[in-house]
């Protein structure tokens, strides 16, 4: 029976299309150079370095003895075929392989084992971790347990143990999901609050190039001016775009940042039409970046800081240097009432950091941050506002029986 189940698997290897056999082979080479050297592959690049260190550290400390972790693409071929080679090329030891999204495990014969044990493993570490990562990492060191115990799971006090930490993980996994599902929440509460005022700044940059649409379209008009006018119309449409599929506060620092090279262009064209040159391509205004691009950098000195340069407007600059307030852009805050925009709550901050993304805004604005807009805002904004895995577990894995090579268990787990 065993041989004629070989010779049907020879004769299904031979019938597969030579692309997927040569891709395989090759990715499966690449597995088994870097296993020989190192317990995780991560081909699939499905982790970051943090991870895969952290993957690698329980192996080395938790496993008990030789233990391997692999990751392929979708595309890299079937796992079976992926497993053989490992152990063809590796040699013995437990595996875990994800292909794509699934995660199977097994053992080969004198690996410290009972048969069946290495996918039992993987469906109960899949079952009770959260996160790709964290499943490999409590995988490894269950394998760890199950070899000093002979083989096979621990019981009695020991699985008592082992239920206890599954329910915490699952108290630790609904924290974790209502923490998310309640920021994806004031995500998009604070998406509409933002929108409303990146809707402000965009009519007003509208109907400011809508008052120079005759002035470009008379005769004899300097083309340099035509050409930043559309500039300035294409940024208008990129940001209108942008603004109906945003979604979260890290979303809205594009927006602006466009809005700004838009009103450069605005102002660059103004300038071509009345005979001089476009004025230098400087940070906008910062009492209210709808003034358009600084002409200089004057000393200014909030009501909570210490005097700083910031870049202003002509206007704003000799009210500053004549003792008085600026024009500031005030946002209407719930519960403040109307306030200058750098005292906004803090999710304002890649929306107001875009206007000065583009010149090194975090050096040019630190320390006139106040209330809650802190100074990480400024630093980087237009980083996202949430990292972290981006799928989740599920599925019930399968036993897949023999295939020769004394590695006859492979199975459990289930899909990523």
């Amino acid at each position: 029976m065993r041989r004629i189940l070989l010779i049907v698997g020879l004769a299904l290897l031979l019938l597969a299309p030579a692309g997927a056999r040569a891709q395989t082979a090759t990715e499966v080479e690449q597995a088994v150079t870097a296993l020989r050297a190192d317990p995780v592959y991560d081909g699939a690049e499905r982790f970051g370095p943090a991870e895969v260190r952290a993957i690698e550290a329980a192996i080395r400390e938790d496993s008990g003895g030789a233990t391997y972790v692999a990751t392929f693409p979708a595309d890299a071929g079937s796992v079976d075929e992926i497993a053989r080679g490992l152990v063809e090329g590796v040699g013995s030891g437990v595996f875990a392989i994800v292909v794509g999204d699934q995660f199977r495990a097994g053992a080969t014969q004198g690996a410290g084992l009972d048969p069946g044990v290495a996918g039992e493993l993987a469906t109960e570490a899949l079952q009770g971790s959260d996160g790709d990562a964290a499943t490999l990492v409590d995988w490894a060191r269950r394998v760890g347990e199950a070899r000093e115990n002979g083989g096979s799971p621990p019981s009695g006090a020991g699985a008592a143990i082992l239920v206890v930490l599954a329910a915490l993980a699952a108290a630790v996994g609904l924290f974790a999901f209502l923490r998310v599902r309640r920021r994806r929440r004031e995500d998009a509460e604070h998406a509409d609050e933002l929108r409303r005022v990146a809707d402000e700044d965009l009519v007003a940059l509208g109907d400011d190039l809508r008052a120079l649409d005759l002035d470009v379209e008379m005769p004899g008009v300097d083309d340099r001016a035509k050409s930043q006018y559309a500039r300035g119309l294409q940024a208008f449409e990129q940001a209108s775009a942008a603004l109906r599929q945003a979604r979260r506060p890290s979303d809205f620092g594009p927006i602006s940042q466009t809005l700004e090279e838009g009103r450069y262009a605005m102002e660059a064209a103004r300038a071509h039409l009345e005979g001089r040159e476009a004025p230098e391509h400087r940070p906008p205004c910062f009492f209210d970046p709808r003034h358009g691009p600084s002409t200089r950098d004057v000393e200014w000195a909030p009501d909570f800081g210490e005097p700083r340069f910031v870049p202003a407007c002509e206007a704003d600059a000799v009210r500053v240097e004549s003792g008085e307030e600026p024009h500031a852009r005030e946002l209407e805050i719930a519960g403040r009432g109307r306030v200058p925009y750098w005292q906004a709550p803090a999710y304002y901050g890649p929306y107001a950091g875009g206007f000065f993304g583009g010149f090194g805004g975090s050096g040019l604005l630190t320390g006139f941050l106040a209330g809650s807009l802190l100074s990480s805002a400024w630093m980087a904004p237009m980083a996202g506002a949430d990292a972290g895995w981006g799928g989740d577990f599920g599925g019930d894995g399968g036993d897949w029986g023999g295939f020769g090579g004394g590695f006859g268990d492979l199975g459990g787990g289930g899909d990523f």
